[in-house]
């Protein structure tokens, strides 16, 4: 099959298409997440920028000096909004850690570099307030799903001292990426998405992380072993290009497809739950 075949592309990565329950899924997010946000000590709507969409949701652990876990949602960059992921606090902040979830502006708006640096400015925001927080500023470790991945994937890149020299070289002690995307240049091809994105070849090229040089802190990656070939291949091409030495662990998960895998992460006997608490130091 020739890897730009349109209708192939579709195939692959519209997932929307292949999950035919993904509307109920996403409700049952919904519903979770509020709850969620009833239930937890949180506060809401915080702002790390002067954009609308520059917000962020933080929920507290009790522990003082405890690790922050930032969830990178998803959505192709262009749907989604942190408040469907409120679901995935609850578990990590009973295990000791604050979470996280930030928004960020969507495509078509601004493109995918725009979005990138917002999410610096979130670890800045992080950082600034550590002291305020009751965050260890050594143990802000990363999750991102899909595009999230991806997003999480060019932090670990990030030259951080450009962002903010009062920044640390490395302010983060690695990234759980979940069903990531790490070579864009198939979604210049796929007509589902394509329209949104605007990714010239240059713009492809320079935002995927699978091309840049390799981070000295750890990604973990993982895709759903029930999801399409392109994203197995997408989590095999990170571990192939960094190695093993900065993609120490690389694995598909059996019976999980590319949006019920985040329940693997919310579900304290989870794998992926398991990964995220050795990168926040827990375990």
């Amino acid at each position: 099959m020739n890897a730009f075949d349109p209708v192939w592309l579709d195939q692959q990565y519209n997932n929307r298409a292949r999950i035919p329950d993904h509307a109920a899924l996403f409700e049952r997010w919904r519903q979770a997440s509020a709850l969620a946000r009833q239930q937890l000590d949180g506060q809401h709507d915080l702002a790390y920028g002067d954009a609308p969409s520059q917000t962020l949701d933080l929920f507290l652990t009790e522990r003082r000096d405890a690790p922050v876990l930032v969830f990178i949602h998803g959505g192709y960059w262009r749907s989604l909004d942190k408040s469907d992921h409120s679901f995935i606090a609850p578990s990590f902040v009973a295990d000791g850690a604050h979470v996280v979830v930030p928004n960020y502006s969507l495509c078509p708006g601004v493109g995918i570099a725009d979005i990138a640096l917002e999410m610096t400015r979130v670890i800045a925001w992080i950082v600034a307030r550590a002291g305020e927080l009751g965050i260890d500023p050594t143990r802000i470790a990363l999750v991102g799903h899909s595009a999230g991945a991806h997003l999480a994937a060019m932090l670990l890149c990030c030259r951080w001292k450009d962002v903010d020299p009062a920044l640390p070289p490395q302010p983060l002690a690695g990234a759980l990426g979940i069903s990531g995307l790490y070579d864009l240049e198939p979604l210049r091809h796929a007509p589902f998405i394509r329209g949104d994105l605007q990714l010239s070849e240059r713009d492809a090229w320079r935002l995927s992380p699978a091309f840049y040089p390799r981070p000295r802190k750890p990604l973990y990656a993982v895709a759903g072993g029930d999801e399409s070939e392109e994203f197995i291949r997408q989590n095999r091409l990170i571990r192939d290009q960094w190695g093993p030495s900065s993609v120490p662990i690389c694995e598909t998960l059996a019976r999980h497809h590319h949006l019920d895998i985040l329940h693997n992460l919310a579900d304290p006997a989870g794998r992926l739950h398991d990964l995220a608490l050795r990168l926040l130091g827990l375990r």
